[in-house]
């Protein structure tokens, strides 16, 4: 069996990132060796170009990649797309998941999976199925009219997921499911993961007696850990059994939350990372549709614009043209102030902001987003600091009382987007903002 020693580049072996050797035989990693170790006998010497050499990725949350979404084409070569689009970029193995659909669209998918294992399709562990017993009150993005209480129909075609495939992960808020109906999925071999639930303490416990045992992306799209109703979050932070999986990309979860999250979930796998990636992964394409819906993506997020995201237009933007235009495209519904998730408008139009929600203590993103048209965008003016500014930066802005005043709110308060022609900077509400 042939050998190779590859040099040249860092090595990461799970816990240490630093300059070393590693010894390749056949399709197996045979060691790591000290770096300027001479390659053993037989040992073909093979110098690269700096770089990282690491463990491939396991990610157990991967809605779609390659420009594709299993939802839109359940088969065997949308799972082949999707999976190589990651390991393309990292990810070498990878639960493709399936977000709330029809029950036919989840038995195709089923059917898809086990159809691309069976074919040798690499990198494939299993499916998740993210719905479609979740909660409405957390329903992020999935379709409200597709989401519902599980039924003995949908309790069988979990059972027989599972006996046919080697992985089988389910998405259910424990609102949505019995604690007999999770008994009988973990007896199964089925990973339970509480997600998407707007469920208190008690009952997301009852459903970890009766046999969950991982939550999906910590901490979005559930109840919040308060100081008299610790949640779903305290939940599953306290209990030593339940994995945790976390979207930690600087905008889902804030570093403070993810910072606790790692001191409550020390333990080896205890808290892993998913991307929760969508088509756009490893593609160029700028949107797609979900359920009838459109997805876009701009300044590195993906947002969803469906019908049921209350927008305000303001000022200018308020006209018949602009109305006709989302009532097209969208179907959003036109609000006050006070319903707005988003509003639009010049940032003199958006005034007074006092009018604009800014979450609550249990759910604090429960708020709305300013998308505010400046006169001009430049990297100069007011001192910006704090979540994801290495330092400080400098931007032009409107004014800095209100974001001084937005800042001490927080975690309450509004986000801010603001725009000038092809321009676009982001002002969260973590922002600390100093006048110069």
């Amino acid at each position: 069996m042939s050998s190779q020693l590859l040099v040249g580049a860092d090595i990461f072996d799970g816990e240490r990132l630093g300059p070393g050797a590693l010894l390749v035989t056949g399709e197996r990693i045979a060691a790591i060796l000290p770096p300027g170790a001479p390659a053993p006998a037989g040992a073909r010497r093979r110098v690269l170009s700096g770089g990282i050499l690491a463990p491939g990725f396991v990610d157990l949350q991967v809605n779609g990649g390659g420009g594709v979404m299993l939802n839109a084409a359940p088969t065997a070569a949308t799972v082949a797309t999707i999976a190589a689009a990651h390991a393309g970029l990292g990810a070498l193995t990878i639960l493709p998941t399936l977000i709330t659909d029809r029950p036919d669209v989840t038995a195709r998918a089923i059917d898809a999976v086990a159809q691309a294992i069976a074919a040798g399709t690499a990198g494939i562990a299993g499916l998740h199925l993210e719905g479609p017993h979740l909660s409405q009150a957390q329903k992020g993005a999935h379709d409200p009219a597709l989401i519902r209480p599980m039924g003995a129909d949908d309790l069988a075609l979990l059972l027989d997921a599972a006996a046919r495939l080697p992985r089988l992960m389910v998405t259910l808020a424990p609102e949505s499911a019995t604690s007999e109906q999770i008994a009988t999925l973990a007896r199964a071999g089925v990973i339970v993961s509480l997600g998407h639930s707007d469920a208190g303490y008690d009952r997301a416990r009852a459903a970890i007696a009766a046999g969950a045992r991982a939550a999906t992306h910590l901490f979005n799209a559930m109840r919040g850990l308060g100081h008299r109703e610790p949640g779903l979050v305290g939940a599953v932070l306290e209990e030593g059994g339940v994995d945790c999986g976390l979207i930690a990309d600087g905008v889902h979860v804030h570093p403070a939350a993810i910072r606790l999250a790692l001191r409550s979930k020390a333990g080896p796998g205890a808290l892993f990372l998913v991307s929760d990636a969508m088509a756009t992964a490893g593609s160029a394409i700028t949107g797609f549709a979900l359920n009838g819906r459109h997805i876009g993506r701009a300044g590195g997020r993906l947002t969803l614009a469906d019908g049921t995201t209350p927008l305000h237009l303001a000022g200018a933007a308020d006209c018949a043209a602009v109305r006709d235009w989302v009532a097209f495209h969208i179907g959003a519904p036109l609000v006050g102030p006070a319903e707005a998730d988003f509003a639009v408008g010049t940032w003199a139009a958006l005034q007074p902001v006092a009018r604009f929600r800014i979450g609550q203590p249990d759910y604090p993103d429960r708020s709305a987003t300013l998308i505010a048209e400046v006169d001009r965008l430049t990297g100069h003016g007011a001192c910006l600091t704090g979540p994801g500014i290495e330092t400080a930066t400098w931007l032009s802005l409107p004014e800095t009382a209100a974001f001084r005043a937005n800042r001490a709110l927080f975690p309450l308060g509004f986000d801010c987007l603001f725009t000038f022609g092809n321009r676009l900077a982001g002002l969260p509400r973590s922002t600390r903002v100093e006048a110069i």
